[in-house]
Parts: structure tokens; sequence; C-alpha cells
């Protein structure tokens, strides 16, 4: 019996891995798919939570440098005419690779289309505008791209510093608020560096602004509709591959599942 009880625990700690190597076959196969029908390098930028450690704890991903170095090497591995098609989930994550990325990918000679099929926020939007088409599904939605200085938005740091007199205001918040103008700065530099070849510079000028200066909250849904008047190039012509790619990105499994249905298409009675 105890011989029995150690096979069943090695099988449960060996589970995970199993399983996340068969995800990892089957997105390998529907890249090769999406690659041959449009012709072009797909990259994708997934954060969920994978159930990947020996225990099956869950990991918390965001844009880190890792993710800069991989995809600044499968663009240096693409042909200068070969289309690229980004697939992009996350919810934001470090400055520097998100720059990184999105300024390598402005200075792509083939077309860039990024996909977005539910959300790409902070640095993931920033990483969008550098691309020549955004494709999103109708639901998706985009997000504002303005600094963070700690804990808190520069804008909202260098607002508050504003509305108080300088004698009452303390050194190192006077030290926040000068960084906050520095990002602010930069990050305005970026979003007209990678947008240049695509958008005229009054365009520019209110994009910078809208999404940097702390218009409205970090986690603000930025939706199609709203994306297009903000001059970006918009299209809901999600492709079925990449929601079926998405689906074998699976969030860790649950006891009890939140959201139920019954599976396939639901259309009118009788079809």
């Amino acid at each position: 019996m105890g011989d029995w009880l150690w096979v069943g625990f090695a099988l449960l700690a060996v589970q995970p891995m199993i399983r996340q190597r068969i995800l990892v076959a089957m997105r390998a196969r529907l890249f090769g798919r999406i690659e041959e029908q449009r012709g072009s390098r797909v990259i994708s930028l997934v954060h969920r939570q994978e159930t990947m450690s020996f225990l099956g704890i869950p990991v918390f991903r965001y844009i880190d440098v890792d993710d800069s170095e991989q995809i600044l090497r499968a663009i240096h591995l693409t042909d200068a005419e070969v289309p690229i098609d980004l697939i992009l989930h996350t919810p934001g994550g470090l400055a520097l690779p998100s720059m990184q990325i999105a300024r390598a990918l402005s200075r792509h000679p083939g077309k860039v289309t990024v996909f977005v099929p539910h959300y790409a926020m902070s640095g993931g939007t920033l990483i969008a505008l550098a691309a020549d088409e955004i494709v999103m599904s109708q639901h998706a939605v985009l997000g504002p791209v303005d600094p963070q200085i700690g804990d808190a938005p520069a804008a909202s740091i260098l607002r508050a510093v504003e509305r108080k007199p300088i004698a009452e205001v303390e050194d190192e918040t006077l030290i926040l608020a000068d960084q906050s103008e520095m990002a602010l700065k930069q990050l305005r530099q970026t979003i007209h560096d990678i947008t240049s070849d695509r958008l005229p510079e009054h365009v520019r000028d209110a994009l910078a602004s809208d999404l940097s200066e702390g218009h409205w909250t970090h986690d603000y849904p930025v939706t199609v509709e709203q994306a297009r008047k903000l001059g970006l190039t918009v299209t809901t012509a999600m492709p079925p591959e990449v929601l079926e790619l998405m689906a074998l990105h699976p969030q860790p499994v649950r006891r009890q599942p939140s959201v139920e249905y019954s599976p396939g298409r639901r259309g009118p009675r009788g079809r």
C-alpha cells in the first residue's frame, strides 16, 4: 500500500509538467498553421497564471526584460519583408522592456499587426502603438500608458506638488516630482518616435497627451471605438485561430469554475 501511495504522489507531482508539455506542443502546431495562412512570423506575448511549478502554484506574469530579449531575438530572426503578427495579452509591466519591444517593432520594414483578443494594458498598449494595424476583439480593451513612480501615477505626483506652496512640500516629494517629469517626457517622446511613420504630428501630440498625462486612471479601459477616436488604425477582424491560441493558455484549474456555459456556437432555435 505504501508503494502505491508513493506512485500516486509521483503521478500527481508530474501531472502539471506533462500537461504543460502537451499545451506547448499544441501551441506550436497552431503557430505553424497561422504562419502558413498569413505568411508571417507569429510571436505571442501572453501573461496568464499557468500552473507550472512542482506543486501547481500559479505564477503571476508581466512584461519583463526576459520578454524583451526573446521578442527582440524573434524580430532579428525575421527577414525585413516578412510581416510580424504579435498576439498580445498582458496587464503591462516594466517600462524599459516595453519601450524596447515597441521601438523594435516600429522599425521592422514589413507590416506589423498586433492582435488583442482580450486586453493589453499599460506597457502592452505602448507595444500596440508600434503596430501598423491593431486587431481587437469587439469587447477587447487597451489602456493608458501613464508612467508610475512607486505606487503613484507620475501625473498625479506633479499635480499634487503644483497645488501646494513649495515651502510645504517635502524634499522626498520634490524628488519624486522631478522623476515624474522626466518619466512623462520620456514616454511622450517614445510615443512620438514609434508612431512617426504612420500618424501626423498633431495626432501624435494628442495621442501622447491622452494616454500618458493622467487624464484617466491607469486601469481605464480604452475600447475599440475610443482607440479609433484617438487616431489608431483598429479593426475587429479577429482570426478564430488567435482565440483558439488563447484557450491553450489556461488559468489554473479551480475546484469550482467561476464561469460555465455549453460549448459551441449558439444560434436561433432550430439551427
